[in-house]
């Protein structure tokens, strides 16, 4: 599943080709995502300029003059530029193109179908407080306002696994399975270890490692295991880097013990028995 990581490449890689373009039409192939795409979608998009490009959590919003598109990748989605110059032929799984003025296209493939391509009737500053899938997300990891101050508050009165805890959106957005195995590994906490007994260094410890993790993948592009790829196709390579996860029964970089998976909160983990305690 694209994480923060992802959305934030394909985020940098799509505004230039967006920002300050006009919408021509929108083109609708398969309508059946996890929301359904409404029949008057494309008659509401069509003519509006594009005004500004960002990311909430592993949402973008793209600001129109009248409204917003508010897009998820889902498990397996992607968005594509497509240029006027190179034109590709869609595919299979090419389910949108939002056609723009000066010829290019940006387009969303998703195989399985479980991302979201909307237009809401609200401004993205609006939909950040009032959008019920915006409006309770936690701090953004990589901004000011999370810190292991942060983290610590919050955990006090819960005692689910910090693994657990830190993937809960509305603690922290943007820590999926992989990158909390490896922020884990790097502050060397168990990822089993109920988040209500680790104290404010080990919180200060995993809010840093938190923040290096997702800015070295959005450094190498992502991560990509099986689907996903940015705006012009490539895959991301921050899956050469992983220290931990997927890879049970190697030897650990740092001490060389075997690497154990476990599963945690219905989701496959992967830790160091001896650095992470």
């Amino acid at each position: 599943m694209p994480e923060l990581p992802e959305v934030e490449t394909t985020l940098r890689g799509i505004r230039p080709h967006l920002e300050g373009r006009r919408i021509a039409r929108l083109i609708v192939r398969n309508p059946r995502l996890r929301q359904p795409i409404p029949p008057e979608m494309p008659e509401r998009v069509a003519g509006q300029p594009i005004r500004s490009l960002r990311r909430r959590s592993k949402y973008l919003l793209i600001g129109l003059e009248h409204g917003s598109l508010l897009v998820h990748l889902g498990m397996s989605g992607s968005l594509r530029v497509v240029t006027a110059e190179s034109p590709l032929p869609p595919r299979t799984h090419d389910h949108l193109d939002l056609v723009l003025s000066d010829g290019g296209i940006l387009r969303f493939h998703d195989p399985r179908r479980f991302g979201i391509f909307l237009w809401i009737p609200m401004s993205p500053e609006i939909a950040l407080v009032e959008h019920p899938l915006l409006c309770r997300l936690g701090p953004e990891p990589l901004e000011n306002d999370f810190d292991g101050e942060h983290l610590y508050r919050s955990s006090r009165s819960r005692r689910v696994a910090v693994k657990s805890f830190i993937m809960d959106s509305a603690v922290v957005v943007g820590v999926g399975n992989i990158y909390a195995s490896e922020s884990l590994f790097l502050a060397g906490l168990h990822p089993a270890r109920a988040c209500n007994r680790i104290d404010q260094g080990g919180y200060g410890r995993l809010a840093e490692t938190i923040r290096r993790v997702l800015r070295a993948s959005i450094e190498q592009g992502g991560t990509t295991l099986r689907d996903f790829v940015n705006e012009t196709g490539a895959p991301g390579y921050f899956a050469q880097s992983l220290r931990v996860y997927g890879r049970a029964g190697e030897p650990c970089r740092i001490c060389g013990t075997r690497i154990e998976p476990q599963r945690i909160g219905q989701r496959s983990s992967f830790y160091c028995p001896r650095c992470q305690t």
